[in-house]
């Protein structure tokens, strides 16, 4: 059964973030562990509840839920979210069986 994972990050700045080199790695890793993007986009609103006003969110598809912990706990990937440190508060979700 298909999971996702949830992203959303509330950069403190764009541009050292997007310098940073993180985006081009996890794409690159995500896609060699069979994930894929449904969106990647800045600017959410929220609508109900607390949220993060204005911050990115990614939604990458999974084929399973262990496909996409595979992705998250990857040697591979837990080096690429170090490039990132400092640059953004992120929030990930996991969804699906």
């Amino acid at each position: 059964m298909a999971a996702w994972l949830v992203v959303t990050a509330t950069l403190k700045d764009r541009d050292a973030f997007m310098a940073c080199g993180y985006s081009q790695k996890a794409a690159q890793i995500l896609e060699q562990h069979g994930g894929r993007y449904v969106i990647r986009a800045p600017g959410a609103t929220v609508l109900e509840g607390e949220g993060a006003e204005g911050a990115s969110v990614v939604v990458s598809e999974w084929p399973s839920r262990e496909a996409a912990l595979g992705f998250y706990n990857s040697p591979e990937y837990t080096e690429a979210k170090a490039l990132r440190a400092g640059l953004a508060d992120i929030n990930v979700t996991l969804v699906g069986a």
